[in-house]
């Protein structure tokens, strides 16, 4: 069966997406929706065999369309997600998945009384760098994980729909998540509004786990170089993963510390073990083949899901949660400045 995909949306990230679905051989592509006449004329110029249209619904409505993707803002991903999986289409969404946790759950509850897949594509799930974290921490090879902590700057892109929380944090929530079976049990954060004082372009958030695990994330916007940044601390263990590293994305470090049993000492005096520093050889593909392989083989039946919309609504959850935080002390700090002296 060959799997007749819609595309909604054709800004940033839409011709990375009609690019490799053209090219899965299990899959084909119908015709791609946007709003804007003169990107449907560029679609048509350079693949005049793709179908083009100005609104969703009438994509979403040809019965060659088994799925739709969706790639437009995210105040919109509700919307147009509620009408493809109402109308018997498999989905396969942006991050983050919707704008609200409602939202996000109510997709989850029709995708399910359907029986339609429905998936959020957080990509860097499908890079070998995530691939190759995985089967480590999976297999303990880093002894128990302590904290993860993630630098994630650049300078801009500034979105007009998100804030950089929104834009940034779900690539490392999603990753984290990935990676550990924990239970989020609270969140801090902070940041700042250098450009538009109600979307904070800077946000530092801590997250804390039940099974005394901890995360740190730095995002911003206003970074004069990019950095993407990934480090776990174990307790056998480090591992660092720079992905702007062509030659050496992962490093792991044989270095950790050692405490002696509380009977044992009238004092804390730490042992520093520093070992070998190896860096694995990775897997190259654009994990773009990976997703959209991923997603032909879930509605086929051949695999379950890794990034389905109940991963999404948990990472949803956890925006709004520290959204919340951010507000509150954005509110604090700007009520302090205005204080008379």
């Amino acid at each position: 069966m060959t799997i007749g995909i819609g595309l909604v949306g054709y800004g940033y990230w839409g011709p990375n997406l009609l690019r490799n679905f053209r090219s899965n051989t299990d899959c084909r592509v119908i015709g791609v929706a946007d709003k804007k006449l003169e990107t449907r004329d560029r679609i048509s110029a350079s693949s005049p065999d793709i179908r083009t249209f100005h609104d969703p619904e009438t994509l979403i409505a040809l019965p060659e369309v088994d799925a739709v993707v969706i790639a437009t803002p995210v105040a919109s991903h509700y919307d147009i997600a509620r009408r493809a999986l109402d109308a018997g289409k498999h989905v396969l969404v942006e991050k983050p998945m919707c704008a609200t946790s409602d939202e996000a759950r109510d997709l989850v509850e029709r995708a399910k009384r359907n029986s339609l897949v429905l998936m959020v594509d957080h990509t860097f799930l499908f890079t070998g760098a995530v691939q190759m974290i995985k089967e480590l921490v999976a297999r303990s090879a880093l002894g128990k994980v302590c904290y993860f902590d993630s630098l994630r700057v650049n300078l801009g892109l500034f979105q007009p729909d998100v804030n950089c929380l929104w834009d940034l944090a779900p690539h490392d929530l999603s990753i984290i998540n990935h990676l550990i079976d924990d239970e989020l049990i609270d969140v801090e954060a902070s940041g700042y509004c250098h450009v538009n004082q109600d979307a904070p372009d800077m946000a530092y958030l801590t997250l804390h786990f039940r099974k005394n695990c901890i995360a740190h994330l730095n995002l911003s916007w206003m970074s004069p170089v990019k950095i993407r940044r990934f480090t776990i601390g174990g307790t056998d263990k480090m591992l660092v993963w720079d992905d702007l590293d062509e030659d050496q994305k992962i490093k792991i470090y044989s270095s950790g510390i050692h405490f002696q049993p509380e009977e044992q000492r009238s004092m804390i005096i730490p042992q520093y073990r520093i070992g070998d520093i190896h860096s694995p050889r990775l897997r190259k593909m654009e994990a773009l083949v990976g997703v959209t392989q991923h997603f032909a083989d879930v509605i086929k039946g051949k695999a379950s899901s890794i990034m389905d919309g109940s991963e999404g609504l948990k990472i949803v959850r956890t925006l709004e949660l520290a959204q919340a935080r951010l507000d509150s002390n954005l509110k604090r700090v700007r009520s302090q400045r205005e204080e008379p002296r």
